[in-house]
């Protein structure tokens, strides 16, 4: 495993790839068996995984309820770095809207604790940008709870660098967590550069692109029940053949050259890429987990780089970002539809 070092007060360093946990928190993922996500977690740490990424949103607690139970059976909470988030509420009907103020704040962290069994949280980040509310007064409780040692570092997820600009004028901000994956890569254009330049660590979700990168998709492959791709623009007609196809050929060219598939390949492509710290690897099954050691020990040279931006651009003629997940905001009287967590 690979490891880095994130600023603020932690103090241990940071395996580069980490282990996300929407799919354990079973929303949008087809339901959750919490025996299994705990084997999923231990099985995370016996490789070498020692950061947990996770939120209140991921089956409304669920998620942060199993992680818990997961360190805790571990026994060696010193040596995870638990990272989950803020921001996001839920209502009895089961949708989510943005709320970052800071009396939410205050109450979600305290759930937070007690859902994961810790006195503190490694890495604690806004989920969404809430345009109803200040950035300055959603870093400023942020900070409050960085000075309280409740959190150890501060970080945002989704954020554009003026929003990002904005919170460091209330609070420093150590992470970063954007979507990023070789099919969205939005956040080059900018995100990564500012973060570069500004020492914030990041941790890029989404990197085999909600499965397709995994190798395992197929023309004919359903998605029932909530299970988000279903939604998702990619998964839909002609273009998702075009990026079937897509990797079908990354896959060809990371067995010729590497003796790898393309699973691992994506996962490597992004630890390649510059100012990504982390990236992050969603599972819910033990055997899920086996291909990250294949991620390790080698690197993508820039004819490597360039011939896989050649195949990119060459199978997928109609891409399409993650822009379909953002949340919707409250209104003025503070209603809010159902909203997708990432």
């Amino acid at each position: 495993m690979e490891f880095i070092k994130i600023r603020g007060g932690i103090d241990r360093r940071v395996s580069r790839v980490g282990l996300g946990t929407w799919a354990i928190g079973g929303w949008m993922w087809g339901g959750s068996d919490e025996k299994n996500s705990i084997r999923t977690i231990l099985t995370a740490f016996e490789r070498g995984i020692n950061l947990l990424d996770t939120a209140p949103a991921y089956g409304m607690g669920l998620a942060e309820t199993i992680v818990g139970k997961a360190v805790a059976d571990y026994g060696r909470r010193d040596e995870i770095v638990i990272a989950t988030k803020v921001g996001l509420e839920w209502t009895a009907d089961g949708s989510v809207r943005r709320n970052s103020g800071a009396g939410r704040i205050a109450e979600e962290i305290e759930n937070s604790l007690k859902r994961l069994r810790t006195d503190y949280i490694d890495i604690y980040q806004v989920h969404w940008p809430d345009p109803l509310v200040p950035v300055q007064e959603t870093a400023a409780a942020l900070n409050r709870l960085y000075r309280q040692g409740k959190i150890r570092a501060i970080g945002v997820s989704n954020y554009s660098v003026k929003q990002m600009t904005l919170f460091r004028e209330a609070a420093p901000l150590h992470t970063a967590q954007p979507p990023y994956n070789l099919f969205e890569r939005g956040v080059e254009k900018n995100v990564l550069s500012y973060c570069r330049g500004n020492g914030i660590s990041t941790l890029a979700y989404g990197a085999l692109c909600r499965g397709l990168l995994s190798g395992k998709m197929r023309p004919d492959t359903k998605f029932a029940g909530d299970d988000i791709r279903g939604v998702d623009p990619k998964f839909r007609s002609s273009r998702y053949i075009q990026y079937l196809n897509a990797v079908a050929r990354l896959d060809r060219f990371a067995g010729e050259n590497y003796g790898r598939e393309v699973i691992h390949l994506a996962v490597r492509w992004l630890l390649d890429q510059p100012g990504v710290s982390v990236a992050l690897w969603g599972a819910r099954r033990p055997d899920q987990l086996a291909p990250v050691e294949e991620v390790m020990g080698w690197f993508l040279d820039q004819a490597a780089l360039d011939a896989i931006d050649k195949i990119v651009a060459e199978s997928v003629a109609d891409p399409v970002g993650p822009e379909f997940m953002a949340p919707p905001a409250r209104d003025a009287a503070g209603n809010g539809a159902s909203a997708l967590p990432t």
